[in-house]
């Protein structure tokens, strides 16, 4: 990745993501006590979703950049451990979404008024990890799902406001109708973003843990999910000989 998108993911997304938001917000909200709860609330809720950047977008299009480069071949081919691939696939974007939220929970306490207490901070980093480790294992499953389309891109933006729509970032996911509700709980992002608030307000542990195993068993499952997608199509590509159908 060129040193411009990293910067740019890590420094510029959140901010400007978050600023959108906010304006949004006190544009909607009535009442100055009002308005600002509901500015620090967005505020929190996108500086976790601008995980999405770094976790779904550039894992997804690593399989793009396979095909249109010609080494997805090879990759069928080689008898490397698929398992590795996939966690070698994943740990710069990992070590990139945690940089990209904690920039993320920076600003929402420096510039938009979100109280983080020192004491929270531990709870916090836990939160934020698993979260990173949950979305980049979302992203490796698009990625997965991208091996039997042409592209990615489509794919990654529809999840992208998706998120936004259905995982508590903006407004609470009770808000919604029931059905948007599960499937808002069927999102890594949204229990990450549940996870992270429930740390920075404090909760008790009993409740942070039942949030943390939440989000680890959500990255369990697309982490596998996307492992049997490629196992699926690898078969099927070295039977026919050929990866061009897909």
């Amino acid at each position: 990745m060129r040193i411009d998108f990293v910067l740019g993911t890590v420094f510029v997304i959140p901010l400007t993501q978050m600023v959108f938001f906010a304006f949004v917000v006190q544009l909607g909200s009535g009442g100055a006590s009002t308005t600002a709860s509901a500015v620090a609330f967005t505020a929190l809720g996108n500086a976790v979703a601008t995980v999405t950047y770094s976790s779904v977008f550039s894992v997804a299009q690593t399989t793009d950049s396979e095909k249109f480069q010609g080494t997805l071949e090879h990759l069928l081919v080689s008898p490397a451990n698929r398992l590795a691939l996939y966690f070698g696939r994943g740990l710069i974007p990992i070590l990139l979404s945690l940089a990209t939220v904690t920039v993320g929970l920076v600003y929402a306490s420096t510039l938009f008024g979100v109280p983080i207490a020192a004491s929270a901070v531990p709870a916090i980093a836990v939160s934020v990890v698993l979260t990173a480790v949950a979305m980049v294992g979302f992203g490796l499953l698009l990625g997965g799902v991208a091996l039997y389309l042409r592209t990615s891109l489509i794919l990654g933006n529809i999840f992208l406001f998706v998120g936004l729509l259905l995982s508590g970032v903006n407004f609470p996911l009770s808000q919604l109708p029931l059905p948007l509700q599960y499937a808002g709980d069927a999102l890594p992002l949204t229990w990450g973003v549940a996870a992270i608030r429930a740390s920075v307000a404090g909760d008790p542990l009993s409740t942070l843990l039942v949030l943390w195993g939440a989000v680890g068993l959500a990255a369990g499952i697309t982490l596998a999910a996307a492992i049997l997608l490629w196992k699926v199509f690898e078969q099927r590509a070295l039977s026919t000989g050929s990866i061009a159908r897909y």
